[in-house]
């Protein structure tokens, strides 16, 4: 008989632990909302943030808000019951969003770093380069590209069979744990997820790589200290995000772990999916003066 719904564990412990945790994650998943919100009105309003970097911040922003909500509030309802009940439909939906959602997130952190590498390395050229109409088009590759590569591994994933336990160990539709409880041939989805995985994860990130190897030595030229610092300082906020996001992300699927130590997997995935929503406008404010000070405006 085939399974037409799973259930998800999520994060067992006592009730107690759990209501520590909800109470924990329901805070993270306000916060992150209201400061995704004010990071995309500020860069909507101000007209100092009217730059291309701060432009995909918000479009960063946006992406980071539909993740987040992809994922919380159903874990939020796992953690309250100990586990819950999803539907197939519903679980390649989840998994399909989360994916897409993913994908786009990778392919704004290497326009933000491509953006940096011009601004940095060619900085005579940048507004003939960076131009509304070129960074539109750039929005654009990134939703578009990012909703539609991800498509192939939700269909294939859509298409195997659940004959066997029905308990997914996460706390959500991930394609590895579908994977694990599948009664069918997983060799076409997991072959699929390495094809995928050049487009969406390894060549943004090489790209990303190459980028700051070139920015990096750009500043190393510069003579004077005050100036390097000056000018690493632009790009710093987006280093230490996109380092948070990739070694989260390679934890848990290039050195996927098992066992004893799946709840650390659960963390890692935890922190990509509900945590970096929340770091990110937390970075791009504390550490960006132009942000702040769109903030005072708004203020006075």
């Amino acid at each position: 008989m085939m399974n037409t719904e799973f259930f998800l564990l999520g994060f067992q412990g006592s009730r107690n632990q759990r209501n520590v945790l909800f109470s924990l994650l329901i805070v993270v998943y306000n916060v992150t909302i209201c400061g995704n919100l004010l990071i995309i009105t500020l860069v909507s309003t101000s007209k100092i943030l009217h730059t291309p970097m701060y432009f995909f911040i918000s479009q960063l922003s946006i992406s980071d808000i539909l993740l987040s909500t992809n994922i919380a509030p159903n874990m939020l309802h796992i953690l309250l019951n100990n586990g819950a009940a999803i539907t197939h439909m519903a679980c390649i939906a989840q998994l399909y969003f989360f994916s897409a959602f993913e994908a786009v997130q990778c392919f704004f952190l290497t326009v933000m770093s491509y953006d940096r590498y011009v601004a940095i390395c060619n900085p005579l050229h940048y507004t003939s380069i960076m131009t509304r109409t070129h960074c539109v088009k750039l929005t654009i590759f990134c939703w578009l590209v990012g909703c539609s590569v991800t498509l192939s591994d939700t269909l294939t994933a859509s298409s195997l069979t659940f004959c066997g336990p029905n308990i997914i160990d996460h706390f959500f539709c991930d394609l590895m744990p579908l994977l694990d409880i599948s009664c069918s041939d997983t060799f076409i989805v997991t072959l699929d997820i390495y094809v995928m995985a050049v487009p969406v994860v390894l060549t943004p990130c090489i790209i990303i790589i190459i980028s700051y190897i070139k920015i990096i030595t750009t500043i190393l030229r510069i003579p004077s200290r005050s100036g390097r610092q000056k000018t690493f300082s632009t790009c710093g906020s987006h280093l230490i995000v996109v380092c948070i996001f990739y070694c989260a992300l390679f934890c848990v699927y290039v050195f996927p772990m098992k066992g004893k130590i799946l709840n650390i997997s659960k963390v890692l995935s935890l922190l990509y999916t509900v945590f970096t929503p929340l770091i990110n406008p937390v970075i791009y404010s504390l550490r960006n003066k132009d942000i702040r000070k769109a903030l005072e405006t708004i203020n006075k």
